[in-house]
């Protein structure tokens, strides 16, 4: 319904703002509402806490905006995946300074675009993994396990929420 309804406002060349039902709000909200504090574990147990924030960002597109490209399995798993080792190189071989940081979001950015599996929050896993100084094991948990859970909690919630618009819309 909604993908329609842009495809419509696009179409007349009104500006993209997507409107969305009150049923998709609601959805929205509950489908954050069940992620959030399952993520919130998997941080807090791999003693990265502050990774709870690009995961926040993960959760409002993947529940707000499912049918966004940004949204997708490869772009969640590998745009945050990715960006995790870009930081832990970073920092293993450069350090922590300022640059490095600049240079860590950079790089994601690039390698996002280049392997086709941008996600915006991944950006923000790069800049903390060079804050909080992460090492190999800041890939695997709570990145890689955080993306792949929040993903099987999409793909779950939107098949029982609405089977007629199911999530994913590709895997690859």
């Amino acid at each position: 319904m909604v993908w329609r309804r842009l495809q419509a406002e696009r179409a007349r060349g009104r500006a993209y703002q997507p409107r969305f039902e009150h049923h998709e709000v609601l959805g929205a909200w509950l489908g954050g509402l069940l992620a959030i504090p399952a993520l919130g574990l998997i941080s807090g147990w791999s003693h990265y806490p502050l990774v709870i924030a690009p995961f926040g960002a993960s959760t409002v597109l993947l529940f707000g905006h499912p049918s966004s490209p940004l949204a997708q399995p490869r772009n969640i798993v590998l745009g945050n995946t990715l960006a995790a080792l870009v930081s832990v190189i970073c920092v293993g071989t450069l350090g922590t300074a300022p640059w490095v940081m600049g240079l860590a979001v950079g790089v994601s950015i690039a390698l996002g675009q280049a392997l086709r599996c941008l996600h915006p929050p991944a950006g923000a896993v790069a800049l903390l993994g060079v804050l909080l100084h992460a090492r190999m094991g800041f890939v695997l948990m709570p990145i890689l396990s955080g993306s792949l859970l929040l993903v099987a909690l999409a793909v779950l919630f939107n098949r029982l929420r609405s089977p007629l618009t199911p999530y994913p819309h590709h895997w690859l």
